[in-house]
């Protein structure tokens, strides 16, 4: 995979280089022409101003200073100085050998289209030469009259070599830049293929069972942590899952234990008891029945808590007023039969977030667990109360209460205070997982005139 990588972002950085170096090399050679023409031209007005005089009086042959400026520019920049005069005939040159003075050069396009009085300039081929030249000639003008012309020729490959240089020198930073690509490139395989690998391990570390296994999330690119914190917090869920899991069948294989026991010997006692002492029969058959009531009961609670932990349950919007009050009146008759006053207390309408049905549970776990230890003659009031961004459902009872210690632990599965002999152990453990599923608390506290005072926070909806 690293090898891959590096043999791409190479791959990207060549056609890069290509695609920005191909066309700036011509752009370069097409500069560099114009630059050199610019110039040429330039020097040849400034000859043709020198020669206008000369020109013009016929002396050219007699000006040795003219002649020396023409060479000495001929030394100095390379270029061939040709001067002629109306007839196209060559006066003045900057070879060494002057043997083409005198020759005509009307023949030359160039010269031609100068002694009209036009400035031309362009490229082309050399027989006497044999090489490509650059050429500029300009007319010698005094006023309107066309005294002669100036020609500056320039070989083509001293062009060239410029550009060259320059391709060169272009070359060599685009070889670095691919060179720093493959560094880079290796640098930065080796480092995502590393944490990748990580990520392989802890993956293959977590199939084989090592649920205690993270990944690193800070280190690497963002992409690689973003990729390390999902992996973190799929290992987290899973971790959570299979606890639930074995937390459940512990729990379940602990506490069934017992009452499965307790019914088959009350089975088996009643079984005995038919011939001899059907009443003891019965008596043994109405327990078992009991008996299996607290187990189906049991196995409720343990599936619904294992539900409520295991669910990711979306929160709704629930009037907590209204389903307190509503349960309240459905426990009435069952309250009045224990000799027990239950009310409410609260406002008509409070709108709270919530898991659904998670309201209903809490309320009926509170007002159950107060009816079994609540004397006759007492009193259970359910009270709803709003602060601030809170509202609040509040159970509060007459019964003997809890130590501050006890409070804690109500909520703990399977904790059973010693006047409850008949309860699963479940129902508050439910309460506190419902309270956290919708995002509250529940709470017991006891009450200073006696009894408790469980509730339950929520935080109030917005609008």
């Amino acid at each position: 995979m690293k090898w891959r990588f590096i043999a791409a972002l190479m791959s990207v950085t060549l056609l890069v280089l290509l695609v920005q170096d191909i066309p700036l090399g011509f752009y370069l050679q097409q500069v560099e022409h114009e630059r050199i023409i610019t110039s040429l031209e330039r020097d040849a007005f400034v000859l043709a101003g020198r020669s206008e005089q000369a020109l013009e009086t016929d002396t050219v042959d007699d000006d040795a200073e003219l002649i020396a400026a023409v060479k000495k520019y001929r030394d100095a920049g390379g270029s061939r100085v040709v001067i002629v005069n109306t007839s196209g005939t060559a006066v003045v040159i900057s070879d060494d050998d002057q043997a083409d003075v005198g020759t005509s050069y009307l023949n030359r396009p160039e010269i031609a289209e100068a002694l009209t009085g036009q400035i031309s300039s362009g490229h082309r081929f050399s027989a006497t030469l044999n090489q490509e030249l650059l050429y500029v000639t300009v007319p010698i003008l005094s006023g309107t009259d066309v005294l002669g012309a100036v020609r500056l020729t320039y070989p083509d490959y001293i062009v060239a070599n410029k550009v060259n240089d320059q391709l060169r020198l272009l070359s060599i930073v685009a070889l670095m830049a691919l060179l720093l690509a493959a560094v880079v490139g290796y640098i930065v395989a080796g480092s995502i293929v590393k944490r990748i690998k990580a990520l392989q391990t802890a993956t293959e570390e977590l199939a084989a069972g090592n649920l205690t296994t993270r990944a690193n999330e800070d280190s690497g690119t963002s992409e690689i942590k973003s990729l390390a914190e999902s992996f973190n917090d799929m290992a987290e869920r899973l971790e959570l899952l299979i606890n639930q899991q074995r937390t459940f069948a512990a729990d379940a294989s602990h506490q069934l234990r017992t009452p499965l026991t307790a019914l088959r010997l009350r089975l088996e006692r009643a079984h005995d008891l038919l011939e001899t002492d059907p009443a003891g029969a019965t008596e043994r058959l109405a327990a078992a029945e009991a008996e299996a009531d607290r187990l189906s009961n049991l196995i409720e609670g343990l599936l619904l808590l294992s539900r409520t932990e295991a669910a990711d349950v979306q929160r709704v919007t629930v009037d907590l007023a209204a389903l307190t009050r509503d349960r309240v009146e459905q426990w009435h008759a069952l309250a009045g039969e224990s000799g027990v006053k239950l009310r409410y207390e609260g406002p008509v309408s409070v709108d709270v977030i919530a898991v659904p049905n998670a309201v209903e549970q809490i309320v009926d776990n509170f007002i159950d667990n107060a009816l079994s230890v609540s004397p006759a003659k007492s009193k259970i009031i359910v009270r709803v109360l709003t602060a601030g961004s809170l509202a609040s459902l509040h159970v509060l009872d007459q019964g003997p209460g809890l130590t501050p210690e006890e409070c804690t632990r109500a909520f703990d599965r399977f904790w059973r205070a010693n006047s409850d002999r008949h309860g699963s152990g479940l129902g508050l453990a439910i309460v506190a997982q419902l309270a956290r599923a919708s995002g509250g608390r529940a709470q017991l506290s006891p009450r200073a005139e006696g009894g408790l005072d469980a509730s339950v926070s929520f935080d109030i909806a917005r609008n």
